[in-house]
């Protein structure tokens, strides 16, 4: 057994429109803009996002050198989020479009973010 604690503190994904996945974020899931890092040379521009509940954050970075899609292989990782009305959550981001895979079984579905990125929805009683 390890004597140190670790504490996660965020996730990160890089995004070729910096901008674009911000309103995405923002708009699904309500995430905001609590921190930026943005070098003078503007090789890169980092932001976090957070959720206004946990000190969790989801890290976006973007490189101005950068213009082919990221690889994501098979799509196997993701980020989870719960939500205290699942229902409405999922109306919303049927009206969005964004809905990219659902089990119904589970009781469970996926969102895809601007790069592609999948995003679990649960509802809270399964967080």
């Amino acid at each position: 057994m390890l004597a140190m604690k670790f504490k996660f503190t965020h996730n990160n994904i890089n995004v070729l429109d910096l901008e674009k996945s911000l309103k995405f974020y923002e708009a699904a899931l309500g995430l905001k803009e609590v921190r930026r890092i943005a070098p003078e040379s503007g090789e890169f521009i980092i932001v976090y996002l957070g959720d206004g509940i946990t000190a969790h954050a989801l890290e976006l970075t973007w490189l101005r050198d950068r213009t082919e899609p990221y690889n994501l292989g098979d799509n196997e990782f993701h980020l989870a989020l719960t939500v205290d009305d699942f229902q409405a959550a999922h109306e919303h981001h049927q009206k969005m479009g964004c809905i990219c895979y659902e089990n119904e079984a589970m009781g469970i579905y996926f969102i895809n973010d601007p790069d592609n990125y999948w995003i679990e929805i649960l509802p809270s009683s399964m967080g």
